[in-house]
């Protein structure tokens, strides 16, 4: 009895774990109204914290000169420009926490020429020349896997946040590759230019409203 009793918790264990990673997973990201967010529906990034910079936006870096980057309106009432969510199922219909998605600006395409037929209002992970890894455009939606890799980002909900969220970076689209994983933050440059990039000191923690 008792060694059945023991080969039924191993059994069990497991089959709870993958229930509760499920159930996670499957929290749909909610806007600052409540509503859950819809697939090619526009929504503004917003921060949580005010005083401290507004929406994003492309930088053009003045002329449209390439290669663009994603940065932060210096001003807390500017909203920025708003953005469409993609998720790695393209049946899939709303938007859902920490799951694979690529992120596009919404608006009109700026005349810039990238490798691999990326698009130029669509996040992707660069280097810069500091080292410190910014979020350009240039990626692509959807075709998940390992050419791809530096196009997918995912939100996770902030612990006691009132519909708040993080971005991470940190795809699962390719099983064989080894991404550095992080937050996204704000990186403040001499410039006073506020640019969006991976692994910085604070998280950018942000809402979304419906455009």
């Amino acid at each position: 009895m008792k060694t059945t009793v023991i080969l039924l918790s191993f059994l069990l264990i497991p089959l709870l774990n993958s229930l509760l990673i499920a159930s996670a997973a499957n929290d749909k990201v909610l806007d600052i109204d409540g509503q859950e967010l819809r697939t090619g529906t526009n929504y503004y990034i917003l921060p949580v914290v005010r005083g401290n910079g507004g929406g994003l936006k492309i930088n053009s870096q003045g002329n449209y000169q390439c290669p663009l980057g994603v940065v932060q309106e210096a001003d807390e009432v500017n909203r920025g420009t708003p953005m469409i969510f993609s998720p790695v199922n393209p049946d899939e219909q709303i938007v859902r926490e920490s799951s694979d998605l690529n992120v596009k600006f919404s608006g009109p395409t700026f005349i810039c020429s990238y490798k691999n037929n990326g698009e130029p209002t669509v996040w992707r992970i660069d280097s810069g020349d500091s080292g410190q890894t910014f979020v350009s455009l240039g990626g692509s939606v959807g075709d998940p896997g390992s050419s791809t890799i530096r196009n997918w980002f995912r939100i996770e909900k902030l612990e006691g946040g009132n519909n708040w969220y993080k971005f991470v970076y940190c795809p699962g689209v390719c099983n064989t590759c080894r991404p550095v994983c992080g937050d996204l933050g704000i990186v403040i440059e001499k410039s006073g230019t506020r640019r969006l990039a991976l692994n910085t000191v604070k998280s950018f923690q942000v809402f979304f409203k419906k455009a």
